[in-house]
């Protein structure tokens, strides 16, 4: 990496560190570092839908031998065709932040189901579906250290949308973030263990609180930004441990966070079931992927993942298979 593109990365990330900011939707979180990114001059920030000359003659650093400046694209892709072309326009380089989620849509987080496929299976992607600001904020000031300091290869995936996400992390809880999931909250065990990634996280939340107010149940819950970086680690893993039987075994993220345990695995994403089938080969529990179109046109309700809880710890035999039927009497699953 040319040492002025890594001095420029340096003076966005300084600039982003000193820029005030607060707890606030992924949406309104990148918008406003872009804004100061944008003050900073030394990052291009490229907004889809303007009409600035700037935007319109981009990308011109790629047409002169110029230094390589971070470059931040705000935009709005629907399909795996649009996205594909934005990233070859980029030469699938830079952080590439997608709002479809808040337009009005027929699919699933305003995606159509090639885009999350596309995503999870593009080797130069590396994507994330943040549930709050906070998350965001450390995965966009990580993108601009690996791709403009480290000069890793590829380009970061952020799918964006406008629910406020209060949260808090600690140091630890960005780093584990960026991994691919982190506990919300640490030291806490439970009868079933949740995970939920982007708007999706809210209903795991609430879920949660059904479980334990309804059926005094506990629930240990995840955020995961990313289930296909937990999905490529623990592949790898399992690759290099095939490659080399006499040596000690390389564990990866997920089976730290989520060791052999009887608690059940209900993981809960906005996107197609096939993003968090993902990980059904590398959790030692039972494990139970619920996206959209698994039992409802959207993201499953907190009903739902209620129901789900139980019915995999009735099939533990952990509870009574008559608490599932119950529950789904009781809650409107429609």
């Amino acid at each position: 990496m040319p040492a002025s593109t890594a001095h420029a990365a340096q003076l966005c990330i300084a600039a982003l560190n000193s820029a005030a900011h607060s707890h606030n939707s992924p949406l309104y979180t990148v918008m406003t570092m872009a804004n100061t990114l944008e003050s900073s001059r030394q990052a291009w920030v490229i907004r889809a839908q303007s009409r600035s000359r700037r935007v319109g003659s981009w990308p011109s650093w790629f047409a002169r031998n110029t230094a390589e400046k971070p470059l931040l694209y705000l935009h709005s892709a629907a399909s795996s065709a649009q996205l594909c072309a934005l990233s070859a326009e980029t030469a699938q380089r830079g952080i590439l932040c997608n709002d479809i989620e808040n337009h009005p849509s027929a699919w699933p987080k305003g995606a159509q189901p090639s885009l999350p496929l596309w995503l999870a299976t593009n080797p130069h992607c590396l994507p994330y579906d943040p549930a709050s600001g906070t998350e965001t904020r450390a995965i966009v000031l990580a993108g601009l250290h690996a791709l403009y300091i480290d000069g890793k290869p590829g380009f970061y995936y952020l799918a964006l949308h406008d629910r406020d996400g209060a949260r808090t992390l600690s140091e630890q809880d960005r780093e584990d973030a960026l991994k691919g999931m982190y506990p919300l909250q640490r030291g806490h065990t439970g009868d079933v263990r949740l995970l939920g990634a982007g708007r999706a996280l809210e209903e795991v939340v609430h879920a949660a609180r059904l479980l334990k107010q309804d059926w005094n149940i506990r629930a240990q819950l995840w955020s995961c930004p990313s289930y296909t970086r937990l999905a490529r680690e623990a592949a790898a893993a399992e690759r290099w441990n095939r490659l080399h039987p006499t040596v000690p075994r390389r564990s990866c993220h997920l089976r730290s966070c989520l060791p052999g345990s009887e608690a059940p695995v209900i993981a809960v994403t906005g996107y197609p079931q096939p993003i968090v089938d993902q990980l059904a080969g590398y959790v030692d529990a039972r494990f139970v992927p619920l996206g959209a179109g698994t039992v409802q046109a959207s993201a499953p309700s907190r009903y739902w993942i209620v129901v789900a809880a139980l019915r995999a710890l009735a099939d533990e035999g952990r509870i009574d298979s008559q608490q599932v039927k119950t529950a789904m009497a009781r809650y409107p699953l429609a």
